[in-house]
């Protein structure tokens, strides 16, 4: 009976293993349903697929400590949460920063300005992407938003405002395309 009860539990244990690291996946991407960010799980909140003109480009995941499909809530909200973007067609650094230029001027224009050495500093640290690259931005209350490149962290901005900017590019009013947003916000 001992023995039964042993082999029941182990079973029982790989299958928690297995179920917590099924995650999602779109495309081709797979990301799991939980990441721990300094100590915190952030949830799976959804995926979504950047195409542009029939072009898969990346597929980006949304983690926070509880799932949402507020974009307002999110982007106001100073919790810890993550943006992972793992790219499936290479992009050049010159096409990276056209990019996050566009969106900073379709939904945070004036950051623009007040921002300026923080967006600069992100458009030159910006890196030629290839398939199967990955670009993560997080932010931690007390610490800031860092950016990662491939797992290596390229800096962090101290503070919440430049969280808000970023986070604003996939949840702003203008994001890349609706669809990403609405996969993004699990909808």
């Amino acid at each position: 009976m001992r023995k039964t009860t042993g082999w029941a539990a182990v079973g029982l244990l790989f299958l928690a293993s297995a179920l917590e690291l099924r995650g999602a996946t779109l495309a081709g991407v797979s990301l799991p349903d939980a990441q721990e960010v300094q100590g915190t799980k952030l949830v799976l909140n959804g995926l979504g697929l950047r195409t542009k003109y029939m072009i898969k480009v990346y597929v980006a995941g949304l983690y926070l400590q509880r799932k949402s499909s507020d974009a307002q809530a999110i982007l106001a909200g100073d919790e810890p949460k993550r943006v992972v973007m793992q790219f499936l067609h290479g992009v050049s650094k010159g096409r990276m920063a056209d990019a996050f230029d566009d969106s900073f001027n379709a939904n945070s224009p004036a950051a623009k300005r007040t921002m300026k050495a923080e967006i600069d500093r992100l458009l030159g640290a910006l890196e030629p992407m290839e398939s199967g690259g990955q670009m993560v931005f997080t932010y931690v209350p007390g610490t800031g938003t860092t950016f990662t490149v491939n797992g290596k962290d390229k800096f962090t901005v101290p503070g919440p405002a430049f969280a808000q900017v970023i986070f604003s590019v996939w949840l702003g009013p203008e994001p890349p395309t609706p669809e990403l947003k609405k996969g993004m916000l699990g909808q």
